[in-house]
């Protein structure tokens, strides 16, 4: 069975980009644009995964890792903070709200992340 993957990305290209390197993997995958249709989508739907850009309009990632970590329901999904914030506060912050990984967008290629997603959903 297809592993499902919640994509939160703001940014079009970035989004499109991995949308389609993720599905070329095998993966199912679900992308929205902000923080709140990220949290409706949850509600509606199980993922295996979630990539999670931080900086997003209206509620921010950390905002809605902080959110998820509360849910009794969502409390054990696997967040991967997918961001270009390479900052060591805002990743200590990341880990301590209770995300499983942390990538840096510009540290990887697409290739890559997808290696990543495969490692953190097997």
């Amino acid at each position: 069975m297809k592993k499902k993957i919640l994509l939160i990305e703001d940014d079009e290209l970035i989004r499109e980009m991995y949308e389609g390197e993720l599905k070329k993997a095998g993966f199912e995958v679900s992308a929205v644009t902000t923080g709140e249709e990220g949290l409706k989508t949850l509600e509606q739907e199980t993922f295996d995964l979630i990539l999670l850009d931080i900086m997003l309009p209206g509620i921010n990632g950390l905002e809605i890792l902080k959110q998820l970590k509360q849910n009794p329901k969502m409390r054990n999904l696997k967040v991967v903070l997918l961001t270009n914030l390479g900052q060591e506060t805002v990743i200590k912050q990341g880990f301590e709200l209770g995300a499983t990984g942390y990538l840096i967008k510009a540290a990887y290629n697409p290739d890559q992340i997808v290696q990543e997603v495969k490692n953190f959903t097997s």
